[in-house]
């Protein structure tokens, strides 16, 4: 996973690799403890994890299931993914 980190405050930009595709994360601590991961580039993203990393790693597999679910049911794919749709079949 390729990944920056720009610091917002107090929380931090990382980007990660979905594929071809690379979303912003934001990640900010939780009061009771652990991380959330959020998206611009995704909307309804939203990952929770007792450390970044972990954060890191569900929002990655959620985004993944996100575009799963965008192409099963033909729906739009969000912009920052959409060269991730599989190419129209003959």
């Amino acid at each position: 996973m390729t990944s920056k980190r720009k610091v917002h405050s107090k929380r931090r930009e990382r980007t990660a690799s979905l594929d071809e595709a690379t979303i912003r994360l934001y990640i900010g601590p939780l009061d009771e403890g652990g991380y959330v991961a959020t998206s611009v580039d995704v909307p309804g993203l939203v990952a929770e994890g007792r450390s970044v990393t972990e954060a890191v790693e569900i929002a990655r597999g959620l985004a993944r299931k996100i575009v799963e679910s965008c192409i099963e049911h033909g729906d739009p794919l969000p912009p920052a993914l959409a060269k991730l749709q599989p190419p129209p079949l003959d």
